[in-house]
């Protein structure tokens, strides 16, 4: 087994993948762990349908990157959702659902109805569960996910007491002169990244999965803010390169394998959670 990875890992392709792999996966958890404590863990899943119809339209306009539309879509609906979802008549779900669902119809009937490949079931159910996208990135995009992943933890480790105040008490850090507009702005952006980042690594129905289990396992085992956050990055890391290499040995799909991966972590961690509980 040992033998068979180590042949794998000669080939750039399958490296350029872990490390996309598993930095998108630290960030995603880091993120995921306020969108829980916040009680916004269903907000991945609205912005992966935000960036599917961002990607629909893209593809439609036969941009040459479709970061160029994507990402400036779903940063807008991530700052609206998390600035002013909670606002007027449209909060939270509502704001949310109308967000999603538009997003995830406009971007499928756009596919349909212009898209020229002669395989659209196959396009739509490789970009909502992913495919192996990951093993084919460029050095480029390697890249930036190493830039991405450096601002995110500098972020946190800059402004770790303000986000922990932002995060757990809105009212006392506003009273405490933290501008939390901008530290909510910050996020949402973050979030929107980590989202367009993670569609090429579990597909735009699974992200959710990468930013909410980490968060979860870390939870069942410990209390502290810093702990939580360390932890959750440590075991998304993990689940995401295990994840990648136990789909190139198996043959299976890359998104898929990582979440049930992710998932295999999380009911441990409860188990361990509960023994702990009883004992």
């Amino acid at each position: 087994m040992l033998e068979k990875v180590g042949f794998y890992l000669n080939f750039p392709f399958v490296r350029y993948a872990l490390i996309a792999g598993v930095l998108i996966a630290m960030c995603s958890a880091l993120l995921g762990v306020i969108l829980v404590l916040k009680r916004f863990s269903y907000i991945g899943d609205g912005l992966s349908h935000v960036a599917f119809g961002g990607l629909a339209l893209a593809t439609v306009l036969k941009l040459s990157d479709y970061n160029y539309l994507m990402m400036p879509l779903t940063i807008i609906a991530a700052v609206l959702l998390l600035r002013f979802g909670t606002k007027g008549k449209l909060n939270g779900d509502a704001a949310l659902a109308i967000f999603s669902v538009s997003a995830l119809a406009i971007g499928y009937l756009l596919m349909n109805v212009f898209s020229n490949s002669a395989n659209i079931s196959g396009d739509v159910c490789t970009t909502l569960f992913g495919s192996t996208s990951i093993l084919t990135l460029t050095i480029r995009e390697v890249w930036i996910c190493i830039i991405m992943s450096a601002v995110t933890l500098v972020m946190f480790c800059l402004f770790y007491h303000r986000i922990f105040a932002v995060t757990f008490d809105e009212a006392f850090a506003r009273a405490s002169g933290i501008r939390i507009g901008v530290y909510q702005t910050a996020i949402a952006v973050m979030i929107a990244v980590m989202i367009v980042l993670a569609m090429n690594l579990v597909g735009s129905l699974l992200i959710t999965a990468l930013m909410v289990f980490p968060a979860l396992s870390a939870m069942q085992v410990l209390r502290s803010f810093r702990g939580t956050l360390v932890y959750a990055a440590c075991i998304s890391m993990i689940g995401a390169g295990g994840g990648i290499l136990i789909s190139i040995l198996a043959s299976t799909p890359v998104g898929a394998t990582i979440v049930v991966f992710d998932l295999a972590i999380f009911l441990i961690h409860i188990a361990i959670g509960r023994v702990r509980g009883c004992a």
